[in-house]
């Protein structure tokens, strides 16, 4: 209820701007614009390596915990049982101390990805904001939340933008 009516109150501003003959409207893909943008690549890279070191610290833990648990499974029969329930209760310990580590580097990178996508939103807001003010924009849409269904490839500002972008992020 409330979109639709932002969305009424949005089209009846555009029908006004739109009569009055000084309208211009324009959408950014910033799907596509995080995504291409020089920071955009450079965190994901961050993320990849990130992800990269911990992938090779779970495979580490994994082969520990086969070893383990292959272990446990040959010398079961033949240890005492206070030392088999001894090396049973290391195993599990281990298994719960792997499952913390793999949820805790989950939770690590969806962190890093949302603090990187923030810091990238925020800088494009801004040269959004600029890019409108300086080529006399009305509205730029984001293609992707205004619920746009069609719009003219023509009013796509993602390039231009991302041009802007990309230079005033290298020359800081």
């Amino acid at each position: 209820m409330k979109r639709m009516m932002m969305v009424a109150v949005l089209v009846v501003a555009m029908a006004g701007a739109a009569w009055a003959g000084e309208a211009k409207f324009g959408y950014i893909d910033m799907q596509q614009a995080l995504n291409t943008s020089v920071a955009g690549k450079t965190a994901k890279e961050q993320l990849q390596a990130k992800l990269k070191k911990y992938q090779e610290q779970i495979n580490g833990k994994q082969e520990e915990l086969q070893r383990l648990k292959s272990d446990l499974e040959k010398q079961g029969t033949a240890l005492s049982e206070s030392a088999r329930v001894a090396k049973e209760k290391d195993y599990q310990q281990k298994l719960k101390d792997f499952q913390r580590f793999t949820k805790d580097a989950e939770d690590d990178l969806r962190s890093r990805d949302a603090d990187f996508t923030k810091k990238i939103v925020e800088a494009m807001d801004k040269v959004v904001q600029e890019y409108g003010k300086k080529h006399g924009y009305t509205i730029i849409f984001d293609a992707r939340s205004a619920g746009m269904l069609y719009a003219d490839k023509k009013v796509d500002l993602t390039d231009e933008v991302l041009k802007d972008f990309n230079t005033s992020n290298t020359t800081k």
